[in-house]
């Protein structure tokens, strides 16, 4: 084929053990989960001729290479924050397209929630105070309030409410009741939220995302590659990525996130208008994250994120545009850079495994479309996926 002519389908997607996983390591948990996407794929492990890691170790994604066997021609260890896998995974489907790989796997592993209960260092350890930092550290202004910032200048300007807000993490709590691998299943409501212990006006606890263990695995291929596969392909149709700031100072506007952009690229290379799109799997570290992301991806006007929100739309049960089905980083698991979890989630939907939260068309069929966005660092930057059966 030409070079940049091949699709580019996913065709193994796995989690590793997720939410309370003590005695284990970053790195058995990346094996894991490679381990299982293969298995899922059911290919072999020596068609695997490129890697993606980030976030463990020095040499990622050498390390991770040497740990799971791999010899990989082409690597990538990208690492920009959260959305760090969707701006990964680009980047695979590029390399696939071109003809520089045929399957690459994309793997993360993770203790942040065992680090903190054993008193390891690296379980708290900041970003640091060098480069563009050194003008914020000095004033504590942390990685929860620059989300809160952002979260009180929306509210300011558009006069969405702290009730609103609560919405995302009540709804997200509904779909994880659905997931027996959530790590909270509990009923929630917007009472609960409002009256938790306050982290960062306008965040209340149950705003912020859990912290958990856990690892996940995607394998991308080249077509040629899926009849070999046990699973049915689901396409990645268009994607699109964007850098937006480091400093505070230098965010244009703290109601606009790097979705809008990322979002907008992704969209117009699938040639596919939001409408269309039956489920999405978005970054939710904090629940304003969620809300802005659904207003930059077009799925509702700038400013009318909180009245979306506010009508039951993101649950499975009954919304119309289910969001985190799986209960996202608010009650399913967040074990650090939590962007390939979505794309796992994602890939289950649209192939109609997702059991009891499993979003299906009036019909009864899977849904054929799906997007996963993830955002990264404190807004820095952003990544999204659209994908298609």
């Amino acid at each position: 084929m030409p070079p940049g002519s091949r699709k580019v389908a996913i065709t193994g997607v796995a989690l590793a053990d997720c939410g309370r996983v003590d005695g284990t390591t970053p790195y058995a948990l990346h094996a894991q989960a490679a381990r299982r996407a293969l298995a899922d794929a059911g290919l072999d492990r020596g068609l695997v001729d490129g890697l993606a890691s980030a976030g463990t170790g020095t040499l990622a994604p050498a390390e991770i290479a040497e740990y799971v066997g791999l010899r990989p021609t082409w690597v990538d260890s990208t690492s920009v924050g959260g959305s760090t896998w969707e701006v990964m995974a680009a980047h695979a489907a590029d390399a696939i397209a071109a003809g520089h790989a045929n399957a690459v796997l994309l793997v993360y592993g993770s203790t942040a929630r065992a680090d903190i209960k054993e008193g390891r260092r690296t379980g708290t350890l900041s970003f640091g105070a060098r480069g563009p930092l050194q003008f914020e550290v000095p004033y504590g202004h942390t990685l929860i309030a620059k989300y809160a910032m952002a979260a009180r200048r929306h509210m300011i300007e558009h006069g969405t409410t702290v009730e609103q807000l609560a919405q995302v993490a009540v709804q997200a709590r509904a779909n994880a009741a659905l997931n027996p691998e959530a790590m909270f299943r509990d009923p929630i409501t917007v009472d609960d939220v409002l009256a938790g212990p306050m982290i960062a006006d306008p965040f209340t606890k149950l705003h912020c995302c859990i912290r958990s263990d856990g690892g996940a695995a995607v394998l991308l291929v080249a077509e040629e590659y899926v009849r070999d596969c046990r699973t049915a392909p689901v396409w990645v149709l268009g994607t699109g990525e964007y850098v937006s700031h480091v400093s505070m100072s230098e965010w244009p506007d703290f109601t606009v996130s790097p979705a809008a952009v990322s979002g907008r690229l992704a969209f117009e290379r699938a040639g596919v208008r939001p409408e269309e799109i039956e489920l999405a799997e978005i970054y939710d570290a904090f629940t304003y994250m969620t809300l802005v992301t659904l207003e930059d991806l077009g799925f509702c006007g700038k400013g009318e994120g909180g009245s979306f929100v506010e009508k039951g739309r993101l649950t499975v049960e009954g919304g119309d545009l289910p969001v985190n089905t799986d209960g996202g980083g608010l009650s399913a698991q967040h074990p650090g850079m939590r962007g390939l979890f979505l794309l796992v989630e994602a890939v289950r939907q649209l192939r109609g495994e997702a059991g009891a939260r499993q979003v299906t068309r009036r019909d009864g069929s899977a849904p054929g479309l799906a997007v996963a966005s993830g955002t990264g660092g404190w807004f820095c930057s952003s990544g999204t996926v659209v994908l298609g059966r």
